[in-house]
């Protein structure tokens, strides 16, 4: 077990590359986040689990690996049921192939292949003192293992009579579970008290769907009040790299749709879907993402934004930040590199040569923002830590004219220049006159 203090965003350390996830808060009070694990290169997710707690939002416990395939017993049994449930991919739906046509020079997309044990988007939920971790599988199938703790481990695992992936798990306030699963279309249906069945005649299909919500897929369903949120990763702006929502009164719909809650698009050049979960915890409502990495698809990374909801109870939009749940950040305070929320162009965030992260592959015209810093007084000069050569303006809250400016040659400061008023700011890095530059951390003063 290890713990992370005061992290940001991305929330958790370079190397643990957590997407998908899943936020309940537990009979103890902690906060607990069930994801998948970016452990491969150019595929998604891997063959195991593992969980993050927290109890006031900023210092993070890591329990290590819950669960793992190689307890599914029924990947590689023949005689297993099988379940409808996979997406014939070479027959894209309306909003797919509308994408694929606009992101690819062929109109192909090329979908990778997966092993049928790896372990797809979990959630996890507590009830009649067990806690059951529902996963589903690259074979299209979907199951339930039960453990006596929060953190697991998972063990026993059963298969769950559906097919498809992300599975969602909630329970109402009478009791009731209610299961939910589907890519392009989610369907939803009643649990039986073994929490493993579905009640007879109780599902329903198309509770959300591509064309009326711009559904993509991980289904997760929370409650406020009388109304219940549907979140989910949508189409709505062209790609799934959108956390959107919609609204009912019941739990089995009809759901309306009523927006998006964070958009990770410009968190990556190569960024393409978001999975993600909504939660008060501590009172406050979060909204739990992820964002991708190293100019690719994959190595996605957990986040964190405060949300807010208006009167008649919609969600306000929110952007990816650099603090996340966590306070600006301070005069004299080192920011990695690597925590730089919106990127724009070719520049993007990987390891360097020795390990640590930065922000790399920077050409000219390229930009990275960092949002938010807060200073309690004027801040007079800017140091950043760097290798390679180029000119860097540095603006404030998007002014037309840059707050200042830095010349770098071999890494080494040249010339540099700051002026930034006391209050909260967005930083933004503006990138010109490059060499073989990497940006290692930058820090106000």
């Amino acid at each position: 077990m290890k713990e992370y203090k005061d992290c940001r965003n991305p929330v958790l350390p370079p190397h643990l590359h957590i997407p998908d996830p899943e936020a309940h808060v537990m009979p103890d009070g902690r906060v607990y986040v069930y994801g998948s694990w970016d452990q491969e290169e150019n595929i998604y997710c891997s063959k195991e689990y593992r969980v993050f707690s927290s109890d006031n939002m900023v210092d993070w416990v890591d329990h290590g690996i819950s669960f793992d395939s190689s307890k599914v017993q029924w990947v590689n049994d023949k005689n297993a049921p099988k379940y409808q449930g996979s997406i014939d991919w070479s027959k894209p739906t309306p909003f797919l192939k509308k994408m694929i046509e606009r992101d690819t020079k062929d109109g192909k997309l090329e979908i990778p292949k997966f092993p049928d044990d790896m372990l797809f988007a979990p959630d996890a939920i507590y009830n009649n003192g067990k806690y059951y971790l529902y996963f589903c599988m690259a074979d299209s199938s979907e199951g339930v293992a039960v453990a006596d703790k929060p953190e697991g481990p998972f063990d026993s695992p059963i298969q769950l009579p559906c097919g498809g992936i992300d599975p969602a798990v909630f329970i109402d306030e009478d009791g009731q579970v209610y299961f939910y699963w589907g890519q392009f279309y989610a369907h939803g249906a009643k649990l039986k008290d073994n929490m493993v069945e579905f009640e007879d005649g109780s599902i329903v299909n198309n509770i959300v769907t591509e064309e009326e919500h711009y559904f993509h897929e991980g289904s997760s369903l929370r409650k406020r009040g009388d109304t219940y949120y549907f979140v989910y990763s949508s189409m709505v702006r062209g790609k799934p790299t959108s956390l959107a929502y919609a609204t009912s009164n019941s739990t089995l719909g009809p759901f309306q749709y009523r927006g998006v809650i964070v958009d990770n698009d410009g968190c990556d050049p190569q960024s393409w879907n978001n999975h993600g979960s909504i939660e008060v915890v501590n009172g406050q409502w979060y909204v739990f993402y992820h964002r991708s990495s190293q100019n690719r698809q994959q190595k996605r990374r957990l986040c964190i934004e405060p949300i807010f909801f208006n009167e008649d109870g919609t969600i306000q939009e929110v952007h990816m930040t650099s603090q996340g749940a966590g306070r600006p950040f301070d005069i004299n305070e080192t920011i990695e590199a690597y925590r730089a929320c919106q990127l724009s162009g070719n520049v993007y965030i990987a390891p360097s040569i020795d390990g640590y992260e930065v922000i790399t592959g920077i050409k000219d015209g390229d930009e990275a923002t960092y949002r938010y810093v807060e200073w309690e007084k004027p801040v007079s000069e800017i140091y950043i830590e760097a290798t390679g050569s180029g000119e860097v303006n540095i603006l404030l809250d998007d002014q037309k004219e840059a707050s200042g400016n830095i010349i770098l040659e071999n890494g080494n400061i040249i010339t540099s220049s700051f002026k930034g008023a006391a209050g909260r700011h967005e930083v933004k890095l503006q990138f010109t006159s490059v060499n073989d530059l990497e940006i290692h951390n930058l820090c106000f003063r």
